[in-house]
C-alpha cells in the first residue's frame, strides 16, 4: 500500500532512498492551473482515451522505450498525472527497480493510488506517488536513471527552471524522455491541431461539463515552444545532446536528451 508523500525541505532531502514521512509544503506553480487539473483529473484517462483513439498509449510507450529505463533502474515519471508512464516504467524496471510518480495535483495522485491498488500487479508495488513541485524537485543530484514527463512540460509556469531541476537529478550519461503535444512549425499541421480543438476536443469535453477547462489546451500550445526550441533550451541547461522528435502526424512530440 502505498502513500501520498509531499516535498521535502532541502535539509530533508534524502540521498538515495526517499523518506516515508509526509510533510506538507506549497508547491510553488499557477494555482488556477493546480485547480484546473484537480477538476478535470476523474474524467482524464476517459477522455484521452477518446479523443486520441487510444493513440496516447501507443505513445507513451515510446516515450518510455526512449528514456532507456531498464530492469533495477531508479526511475523519475514527472507530472505523473494518474500513472499510465510510471505504471509502464514499472515494468520496465522490474520488482528489483524504484518508481517515483511526483504530480501537483492531489486528485489525479489519488487516482494514480487507485488504480495501482486494482490493477494488483506484483511490480506495481515499486511505486511512490509524491505530491511536489516541478520547479523544486524534493530529490538528490544525480538520483535517476531515466526521468519521463507526460503533457507537463507545457503547463509548468518556468520551463528553464524545471529542465534546470530534470538535468540536476538525473545520473550523468542517462536519459529523459519529455512527451507533449508539438507547436508545429508547418501551417497545415498547426491549422489543423486547432480545428481539432475547437471542434472535436472542446465539444468532447463539453459532454463533461468541461469545455472551459479544455480550451486552455490552444493557448497553452501557442505559447508552449517549438521542437528546434526545446532541443535549444535542453542544451543551454547542460544536456549533452537532444532530439526532438515529431509523432501523431506531427501534432505531438517526444524530446529525449541525455545529461
Amino acid at each position: 500500500m502505498t502513500s501520498l508523500q509531499l516535498s521535502l525541505p532541502l535539509s530533508l532531502r534524502p540521498s538515495r532512498r526517499f523518506s516515508n514521512r509526509i510533510i506538507h509544503r506549497p508547491v510553488q506553480c499557477s494555482a488556477e492551473r493546480q485547480q484546473l487539473f484537480n477538476r478535470i483529473a476523474p474524467v482524464y484517462d476517459k477522455l484521452n482515451n477518446l479523443l486520441t483513439l487510444g493513440q496516447h498509449r501507443v505513445w507513451k510507450r515510446m516515450a518510455v522505450s526512449w528514456s532507456g529505463a531498464k530492469m533495477g533502474d531508479c526511475v523519475l515519471d514527472l507530472c505523473c498525472g494518474s500513472g499510465d508512464l510510471a505504471f509502464l516504467l514499472s515494468e520496465k524496471v522490474g520488482p528489483e527497480g524504484k518508481v517515483t510518480g511526483l504530480d501537483f495535483s492531489k486528485v489525479q495522485l489519488s487516482l494514480a493510488s487507485s488504480r495501482q491498488k486494482l490493477l494488483s500487479k506484483p511490480c506495481y508495488k515499486n511505486i511512490d506517488w509524491v505530491e511536489g513541485d516541478a520547479l523544486d524537485l524534493p530529490f538528490s543530484d544525480g538520483q535517476f536513471d531515466a526521468i519521463t514527463m507526460g503533457y507537463g512540460l507545457r503547463n509548468v509556469v518556468d520551463k528553464r527552471k524545471a529542465m534546470h531541476e530534470l538535468f540536476r537529478v538525473l545520473k550523468a550519461g542517462c536519459k529523459v524522455c519529455i512527451l507533449d503535444f508539438n507547436k508545429s512549425t508547418i501551417p497545415v499541421i498547426a491549422l489543423f491541431q486547432e480545428w481539432m480543438i475547437d471542434n472535436v476536443v472542446v465539444p468532447a469535453a463539453s459532454s463533461y461539463g468541461l469545455a472551459e477547462e479544455y480550451k486552455y489546451l490552444k493557448s497553452s500550445i501557442n505559447e508552449f515552444l517549438t521542437g528546434k526550441e526545446l532541443e535549444k533550451l535542453t542544451m543551454e541547461v547542460g544536456f549533452s545532446n537532444a532530439r526532438h522528435y515529431e509523432i501523431g502526424g506531427g501534432l505531438m512530440g517526444n524530446l529525449v536528451a541525455t545529461r
